[in-house]
Formats: structure tokens, sequence, C-alpha cells
């Protein structure tokens, strides 16, 4: 799979079973993810794996901080979703030149990263947080300490019904983009100067090897 295919088919496995990748195959594809992005190179956080049992741990917290007994069966069942759990701990640093919020994008590439990995080894992923990663009980489970931030889990397994990646809304990148003027520029109209989708996606793709 080419890197661009790959970026244009990824899409969140909300349905995973077993199997899932060993931890020798997940710390290889995080050997790759870790050239993302890293300014300073701090690598400004941790994983940990939940499989097994584990889950049930997970689970259990996960519902001992719902504090709903009407819902917590199925509160406990959110970490049974995949074989495979993989949380996501950001570990930021003080620096002097690479401030927090850096860190946390360094993160989130080498995150986005390992998903597109993930994808282009044949496995299923989502990234999931929601309202309980910040509570004692899952923070307690994790190990997190008080300058440590849970960022969520990568879910991660077989994807049980592989189908054809549904197409997304269609989106304009012309939008997203503006050209600083020159001092002495004549100002043009944003309008002006976007190209349209169909022009950009007829482009070459040239990769320059380093």
């Amino acid at each position: 799979m080419d890197l661009t295919h790959a970026v244009l088919t990824r899409r969140s496995a909300i349905r995973l079973s077993a199997p899932a990748p060993s931890d020798t195959e997940l710390e290889e594809l995080l050997q790759a993810a870790m050239t993302a992005p890293d300014h300073g190179r701090l690598s400004p956080w941790r994983l940990v794996t939940i499989r097994g049992d584990a889950r049930n741990q997970l689970g259990e917290a996960m519902a001992d901080a719902a504090g709903d007994d009407a819902t917590r069966e199925r509160t406990a069942a959110k970490a049974l979703r995949a074989p495979l759990l993989v949380a996501v701990v950001f570990c930021p640093r003080d620096h002097p030149k690479v401030p927090r919020w850096e860190q946390l994008a360094a993160t989130a590439c080498a995150m986005q990263t390992l998903l597109l990995l993930l994808h282009d080894s044949g496995w299923g992923a989502i990234w999931r947080t929601g309202t309980l990663i910040d509570t004692p009980q899952v923070r307690e489970l994790h190990g997190i300490s008080d300058s440590e931030q849970l960022l969520g889990w990568l879910y991660v397994g077989t994807t049980q019904t592989p189908r054809t990646p549904a197409p997304r809304p269609p989106q304009n990148p012309a939008e997203k983009i503006t050209q600083l003027p020159t001092p002495d520029a004549v100002p043009v109209p944003v309008s002006a100067l976007a190209r349209s989708w169909t022009t950009i996606s007829s482009l070459p793709l040239v990769v320059e090897q380093s």
C-alpha cells in the first residue's frame, strides 16, 4: 500500500476482534512512528498496552468512575471492544525552546503516524477518548502522574467486516490556503487564489529522496 492510498483509505474501525498485533509487531510499528515531527526529539509521551483480563480492570475502573449502577455493565464493557487497547499518555517536559503545546502536537503526530502504519499493516484501529479519561480511578490504574495527561486509547485489532472505505464529505482544501502578500502587492481576493480540488488532485505526486 503506498502512502497516499493509506492516507485516503484509513478509517476509524468501530468493530474489532482478535487477533491484534503482538508486542513485537507493535514495537516495530512504533519505531517507525517515532520519526514523526518532534522538536527537540523529546518523545513527550508513553504508551500502556492493555490486553486480556487487564481490559476488565480498566472496565471496572471506568464503571467506578462513572458511578451509575444502571449503566455499570455497559460502561465496563467499553474496555472489551478490542483485543488490544493502547493508552496514550502525554508526558510534557520543561524545555526552554519547546512549549507544552508543541509537545502535544508532536504526540498527536506520532499517534496519527502509528494509526496509518497499523492500517498499512492490515490492522483496524480507532482512537477513543471520553469523559472518563481524567477521572481519579482511570488515572490511578494507568499510573498517571500529576504532570501527565491521558489522551485516550488506541483500540486495535482485526476489522470484523472489511469493506470499501465510506466516502468522506467533500472538502475544498483551497479554502484553507491563503497567500501572504509582499508589501507592494495589490490585494487579491482569496477566491482568485484558490485552485479547485480537481486541479490540485490532478497534479503529479513528486517524492524527493533525502
